[in-house]
């Protein structure tokens, strides 16, 4: 290897490393299966317009230029993601799970501590999804946080907010529904709030979750979808 090969090779994982500490994203590039598969963290609080302070976050305008540039990369074949999220903002997180749901390439999503809130239709967007054992769902309402007009218009908008939520999510699981929305306005497993909590096989149970699993069963099941495809 020559000097300017090793210089190259330094610099690319320099820049390797730089990505994954700012964005949480990397390509996995060094299987047996001679197969790129760009990987897209979900980490923390789903961030939207507004800054969040003191807490580890997801910045949605990091994620959609990165899920746009795996769609038109001709060398990457698949698309990871690792959800650990306690939820966020709404809209930036329903944009991110219409986009990974628009690709065309194949993706798989693994649900590791948590994916819960916005972080159920971004689990669900992926071609197929796995949850760890150990994995908690929550599903719960729209919540209204800080000022708003009390007035029946008010009511009536978070009402679609909440309606295209259900129906991201039933229209990419096996859940229906009634069953989602029964779900979300549980009132005797949350003490001061209404929802859901699912651990493990219960997101899978529901329907919500295709399947428990862990890494090696993620990125195997993305494997033969990338096969599956360029077999077409």
């Amino acid at each position: 290897m020559g000097k300017n090969s090793k210089s190259d090779e330094i610099e690319q994982r320099r820049q390797k490393n730089e990505e994954i500490k700012d964005y949480g994203q990397t390509v996995l590039d060094g299987n047996e299966r001679e197969k790129k598969i760009q990987l897209l963290s979900i980490i923390g609080e789903i961030e939207g317009h507004e800054m969040v302070s003191n807490s580890k976050t997801t910045k949605y305008d990091h994620v959609l230029p990165k899920l746009a540039e795996f769609e038109d990369d001709k060398n990457l074949d698949g698309l990871l993601i690792l959800l650990q999220t306690c939820g966020g903002d709404v809209e930036s997180g329903l944009a991110i799970a219409e986009m990974i749901a628009s690709l065309s390439k194949p993706t798989v999503s693994l649900v590791l501590g948590g994916s819960h809130s916005i972080g159920v239709p971004i689990a669900t967007s992926a071609d197929y999804s796995f949850i760890v054992p150990s994995g908690t769902m929550v599903v719960h309402p729209v919540r209204m946080n800080g000022l708003f007009i009390g007035a029946p218009q008010t009511y009536d908008y978070f009402k679609l907010i909440q309606d295209r939520i259900v129906k991201f999510v039933t229209d990419h699981s096996r859940v229906s529904k009634d069953r989602f929305e029964q779900m979300m306005m549980n009132t005797g497993i949350l003490t001061k709030d209404l929802g859901t909590i699912l651990v493990g096989a219960e997101a899978v149970n529901e329907g919500i979750i295709n399947e428990v699993g862990g890494l090696r069963d993620a990125m195997d099941k993305l494997y033969v979808l990338i096969d599956k495809q360029l077999n077409k």
